[in-house]
């Protein structure tokens, strides 16, 4: 098995310090750097299995280069590193396509968890178990909007709509059952398994992301709030599944 390779952007010494030795000693190969543009240059011009990113950093912010990254099409994972109670700061990196996130100061554990279970959802294995036979799963269509399963596609009234790939799993997960409320920890265990130890806003910060994208035809399809509860897709004009 080959060695999953670390890059830490993080300027703090002490803090790049801790990460390094104690992801090294999990068995990571780790590499730091202190410079947000040095990091960026790395991140898109070498292989990593994951990046852990710090927001405030000399140069290029965690920000630019988490949607540089993402723009470029680059979908290494990522983890960023973020002040206690800075809401805001989550909210704008899970929207730029952050695919966890970690406050400062954390434990170890905490630390190698996250980093595990992210690993892990990027690679696949456990969470997209083989189906029960070969065959490939029909499209979904719901009034305008038709969603292709085993291809990652969605389409509103003709026009395809790019969905980073957990918001496409929100959909799916909602458009198999039209009309149902799900909570939100249906949508979490769903989308990114039981393991997860990120917070239900996650959850509410895809579906934001989801609903506006939708908004090419909301008199079609959109995503009802359930105050208290969680969501469910709302389907006006073919109110029932129907396959394609």
């Amino acid at each position: 098995m080959n060695t999953q390779r670390l890059l830490v952007i993080e300027d703090e010494p002490t803090l790049a310090r801790l990460l390094s030795y104690n992801l090294t000693q999990e068995g990571y190969e780790v590499t730091v750097e202190d410079h947000g543009t040095t990091g960026y240059e790395i991140a898109r011009k070498s292989h990593f299995d994951l990046i852990l990113l710090d927001l405030m950093l000399p140069g290029m912010n965690g920000f630019e280069i988490l949607n540089k990254l993402r723009s470029e099409g680059i979908r290494t994972p990522i983890i960023i590193l973020t002040a206690k109670n800075a809401e805001e700061e989550v909210v704008q990196g899970l929207k730029a396509g952050a695919d966890d996130y970690i406050t400062k100061p954390f434990g170890v554990s905490e630390l190698m968890a996250r980093v595990s279970a992210v690993l892990r959802r990027a690679s696949g294995i456990e969470d997209k178990p083989e189906p029960a036979n070969s065959e490939a799963e029909p499209a979904i269509q719901l009034g305008e909007l038709v969603i292709y399963p085993e291809r990652y596609e969605v389409l509103l009234s003709g026009v395809p709509i790019t969905l980073r790939p957990k918001e496409f799993e929100v959909l799916l997960y909602l458009a198999r059952k039209p009309g149902i409320v799900m909570t939100r920890d249906d949508l979490m265990n769903a989308v990114w398994g039981f393991d997860y130890i990120g917070g239900q806003r996650t959850v509410d910060v895809h579906v934001s992301s989801l609903r506006k994208k939708l908004e090419l035809d909301p008199e079609s399809v959109h995503i009802d709030s359930i105050r208290g509860v969680g969501y469910k897709l709302v389907v006006n004009k073919k109110p029932n599944s129907q396959r394609v």
